[in-house]
């Protein structure tokens, strides 16, 4: 039977109150698609994977959800796969499904800002429109996809930039590929994704990578721990277009040169990383050895790290690796001729790695 499979991992989709007033995750599968609103016209299966809320997810809980998308789509009756999602690391989960997606069926991630229990709880319509994504022939071949609040956004470059409010996620450097209105789908950009990393990208287990801010006053003494605590790869959330100082700028020579891969994000909410000053600027640390990631920011950069480390131990094959993948998005913007859609962001450009398609809609009967 041709369907659509909904993976349920728990988040605020799934909460509800717990004697003090805590959300918890607690509403299954089932629970979460008796709430769908309307009339799909596509058969849904609803599939347990986790029930947590995300903030507690480890690498080999992400692993986990990306091979049961994987197992999923072993079906050929499937048509795609929804993910349920926690919103605090979604953008790091669909990322590392992106990673290794070699399907032109797509997997898509959502969730919920407000809870199941909320009367005016976001959950259901999110869950509506991922599933009518999910099922519609014109999003194959954009690999995975976020929906949320009626907008789709490809897997990269996406994060979640409001704590609260439904519209929670935007990807700054591009914007939306399609929105959802009134059940119906209209696509208006393609991604041409990069090749997909292979299986044992998802071996995640003994691999460290963790994030360092940078900022006034900063020291090498979070860098010299995480190093010290087993870390084979480190992203530093830099200032600027990139920047820190002179002891960061020591401390990156001195771990690259002992084999930790150094990646250089930003704090700035979009615009890429860029060599621009010395000091302990961008320059000194590019010439240090650290990579930049271009408009990845730290969570997604941190998770293209693991994934890369985990199918390769040489930090200079996985230095060079990582800095393919990001020269390859380094443009990660869109390019959307359909006025419905809105005007894009003022910081977008042309990117020969979009490709405009037409817009024909997928729509349900609600």
């Amino acid at each position: 039977m041709r369907r659509v499979v909904v993976l349920s991992t728990g988040g605020t989709i799934a909460s509800r109150p717990d004697s003090r007033g805590a959300a918890i995750a607690a509403d299954d599968a089932n629970a979460l698609l008796a709430q769908l609103p309307g009339d799909l016209r596509v058969p849904v299966e609803g599939v347990d994977v986790l029930r947590v809320g995300s903030y507690l997810l480890t690498p080999g809980d992400m692993a986990e959800i990306v091979r049961s998308a994987h197992e999923a789509l072993a079906d050929p009756d499937v048509l795609g796969v929804v993910v349920t999602h926690g919103t605090d690391a979604l953008e790091e989960t669909a990322f590392l499904a992106d990673l290794v997606h070699h399907d032109r069926r797509p997997v898509v991630f959502t969730g919920a800002q407000r809870a199941a229990s909320a009367g005016d709880t976001d959950g259901p319509r999110n869950l509506a429109d991922a599933i009518t994504v999910a099922a519609c022939p014109e999003a194959a071949g954009h690999g995975v996809l976020i929906v949320f609040d009626g907008q789709v956004f490809a897997a990269r470059g996406t994060r979640k930039t409001h704590t609260l409010a439904p519209a929670a996620f935007s990807a700054p450097d591009g914007g939306p590929l399609g929105r959802v209105r009134n059940g119906s789908v209209r696509m208006a950009a393609r991604l041409l994704r990069s090749a997909p990393l292979g299986p044992e990208a998802l071996d995640l287990d003994g691999v460290r990578v963790d994030i360092v801010a940078s900022y006034p006053g900063t020291d090498a003494t979070a860098l010299d721990a995480v190093a010290a605590a087993g870390a084979r790869g480190v992203v530093l959330e830099a200032t600027g277009a990139g920047n820190a100082n002179p002891a960061v700028r020591a401390a990156i020579a001195r771990l690259t040169g002992e084999g930790v891969v150094v990646a250089l994000s930003t704090r700035v909410h979009a615009g890429p990383v860029t060599a621009l000053y010395g000091g302990g600027g961008g320059v000194d640390l590019i010439e240090a050895g650290a990579v930049p990631v271009g408009t990845l920011r730290s969570p997604q950069a941190r998770v293209l790290l693991l994934a890369l480390l985990a199918r390769d131990r040489d930090p200079r094959r996985v230095a060079a690796a990582l800095r393919r993948m990001a020269e390859a998005g380094a443009a990660d913007t869109e390019v959307d001729t359909d006025t419905d859609h809105g005007p894009r962001p003022a910081s977008a450009s042309t990117d020969p790695a979009r490709t405009v398609m037409s817009a024909r809609p997928c729509e349900r009967k609600n």
